[in-house]
């Protein structure tokens, strides 16, 4: 596992895990309009408006985590060095200094998640946070709630429309073997919830939100980008809207 070290700060790390475009438990599948390099470009821009999102956050220190594939590093390296030419302030310091990346052996995604867990919990964290990169409008509010109620219970849920998560946060170790599960089910949700209840664990429940994977998805995508517009938000989830126009000006009228 291949690592750019940096110091803990915080007892809470946010930890980013990129998805692939296809694996067990998720595949961005976004129709027919979309070809597979505008896919790629919109995974990046997904990533990069997460990172965004996040490094300004005081409370928490943040992880990036990969699978080492070349393209997914290559991916990486272009996002990293795109946001440094665009980020300021403290964003930019986090983003330079504070951004810890670690590369994570090519697995299926459970394994993935049990592995960013572990190597969080084994740094010393108390608190660790874990999102995919399939929620480019997920706010630093939410983020900040799930931080306040990862303080009062064993873990904290992000339940997706799916029945899925785009959220998993745990507290004082890692609880439940998340590997053991199959992330490809539709009862996802309910089953890893089961184990908890099993082991008399506690945990609270995010908002219901969802992970950009399937053409519907994309009315939510685009109602939230309309809505931070209208309410004088022009930063979030921008790189995802400008892909998102370069695709719509190519289709015929």
């Amino acid at each position: 596992m291949s690592e750019k070290q940096n110091n803990k700060k915080n007892d809470t790390v946010l930890a980013l895990c990129i998805q692939e475009i296809s694996e067990d438990g998720s595949e961005l599948n976004i129709g027919d309009n979309f070809s597979i390099e505008d896919v790629r470009y919109l995974h990046q821009a997904f990533v990069a408006d997460t990172l965004v999102n996040i490094l300004g956050i005081k409370e928490i220190d943040v992880h990036l985590f990969y699978g080492e594939f070349p393209g997914t590093r290559k991916s990486v390296t272009t996002i990293l060095d795109y946001l440094r030419t665009k980020l300021k302030g403290k964003k930019a310091s986090n983003l330079n200094n504070g951004l810890k990346i670690t590369a994570l052996p090519a697995e299926r995604w459970g394994i993935k998640m049990e592995k960013v867990f572990k190597k969080c919990f084994d740094d010393g964290y108390k608190h660790v946070l874990l999102i995919g990169s399939r929620t480019p409008t997920l706010k630093e509010s939410s983020i900040k709630t799930a931080i306040k109620l990862l303080q009062k219970s064993d873990a904290v849920f992000g339940p997706s429309v799916e029945g899925r998560y785009y959220l998993i946060g745990l507290s004082d170790g890692y609880h439940v073997e998340l590997s053991a599960h199959d992330w490809r089910s539709p009862n996802i949700y309910s089953e890893v919830a089961g184990c908890f209840r099993e082991q008399g664990l506690t945990w609270s429940e995010l908002e219901l939100w969802y992970a950009v994977e399937h053409p519907e998805d994309l009315e939510y995508l685009v109602r939230d980008i309309n809505q931070y517009r209208l309410e004088g938000d022009e930063i979030s989830a921008r790189e995802t809207e400008m892909v998102l126009q370069r695709v719509a000006e190519r289709q015929p009228d």
